[in-house]
């Protein structure tokens, strides 16, 4: 791939690249739509990501280019930048914009060339990988002496006010505290969190996309979140929280008269349980219990099912054929739902039978297939080359 984007960025600007840059995908391994509600996560980086090569220059111009969208820009240097459109380029640009807006910076002449292998719209997080390459090469670049965790809160605010999505913290910090082999238990309140080593030993991480593309912005995502802000509103008559996930699910039983509607309390009840979950997955997946750590990926699936409905047939269809087939000990959606990708539990050895076998159950329910790929857990962004 290096060799490859050297010379495909020679053809496109010029000359030869100055740097090259690596940021990976995540998967969360449980604790979903717990990010913005203040609770317990844990996810892990993946080994497919984005690559950015960089070229600086004396022209007072940046140039977006991508392996992956025909669409391109060239944007004169100013103070600050707006939104485009919908376009791909808009989250290395809300990056530009916010780095200058916090540190009093400039950015000079730059030819960027974005090259991704993560599916796009799948939930794997190809918008948090593109933020956090470019925050962390114009960090290296301009030696601004960013500390990795306002680099992740500064892309959380891209994604939020210069994108429009009203996403938690959790894939720009799992993208950027990713480690070899180790899932992160975050706390998105606090973003206090814990490296715990997950060793798979006869297992594979398994990605199933369903190819079925859902887009953020667009989807039913912001409505979770207000429905989430609207049932920690009925709980704030009585008790005092900021967040769903202060509350364990002894206490919010003691006050969950307070949430009168129906599908407020479903949502909340996802919440609050959902965010045990991930404290009992820590300590199993801690202790190298994959078996039960399956069962508490089976649950959550469910949860988000059938209480925080985000999930779809696509999903339910690959989760369904899991919970069938005896070499998976566990699998469940991952990411914000409405399509994207689930994860399973594969023993090793059995990738080929799995995704015939998948495929074919897949294209009989759905009519199309699905993508399946076997993943190891990466680590975070790094520098590939410099001048």
């Amino acid at each position: 791939m290096k060799d490859q984007l050297d010379q495909l960025f020679e053809k496109k600007f010029g000359y030869t690249t100055q740097y090259e840059f690596f940021a990976p995908g995540r998967v969360n391994l449980i604790g979903e739509h717990i990010d913005y509600n203040g609770g317990l996560v844990m996810p892990c980086a993946i080994t497919m990501g984005t690559w950015l090569c960089v070229g600086k220059t004396d022209e007072n111009v940046i140039r977006f280019r991508s392996l992956n969208f025909e669409e391109q820009i060239e944007i004169p240097l100013q103070n600050s930048f707006s939104k485009t459109g919908s376009d791909w380029f808009n989250y290395p640009l809300g990056v530009i914009n916010e780095l200058q807006k916090a540190y009093d910076w400039q950015c000079g002449g730059l030819d960027l060339l974005y090259y991704g292998n993560i599916p796009i719209g799948s939930g794997l997080s190809s918008s948090a990988s593109i933020e956090v390459v470019t925050a962390f090469a114009l960090n290296q670049i301009y030696d601004l002496g960013i500390d990795r965790l306002s680099l992740v809160k500064h892309c959380k605010k891209v994604e939020n006010e210069f994108i429009g999505v009203n996403s938690g913290i959790m894939d720009q910090f799992a993208v950027a505290f990713g480690e070899k082999d180790t899932a992160i238990v975050l706390n998105c309140d606090t973003l206090k969190h814990k490296l715990i080593a997950c060793n798979l030993g006869d297992y594979s991480l398994a990605i199933i996309n369903t190819n079925k593309h859902r887009t953020l912005a667009d989807s039913k995502y912001n409505e979770r979140v207000q429905e989430c802000q609207k049932a920690l509103q009925c709980l704030q008559q009585e008790i005092n929280i900021n967040n769903l996930c202060e509350l364990s699910a002894e206490k919010f039983a003691l006050h969950q008269h307070l949430i009168e509607d129906e599908i407020l309390l479903k949502r909340a009840t996802h919440v609050i349980k959902e965010n045990d979950r991930v404290i009992s997955a820590a300590k199993l997946l801690s202790e190298g219990n994959l078996h039960s750590f399956g069962k508490l990926m089976y649950a959550s699936h469910q949860s988000l099912k059938e209480l925080y409905e985000v999930s779809g047939k696509e999903l339910d269809t690959v989760v369904e054929f899991c919970n069938g087939y005896e070499h998976v000990l566990g699998a469940r959606m991952t990411g914000a739902g409405f399509g994207g990708c689930a994860i399973a539990l594969l023993k090793k050895g059995f990738e080929e039978d799995f995704a015939k076998h998948l495929s074919d159950y897949y294209v009989n329910k759905i009519g199309y297939y699905a993508t399946i790929y076997v993943e190891e857990i990466g680590a975070g962004p790094t520098m590939l080359r410099t001048i």
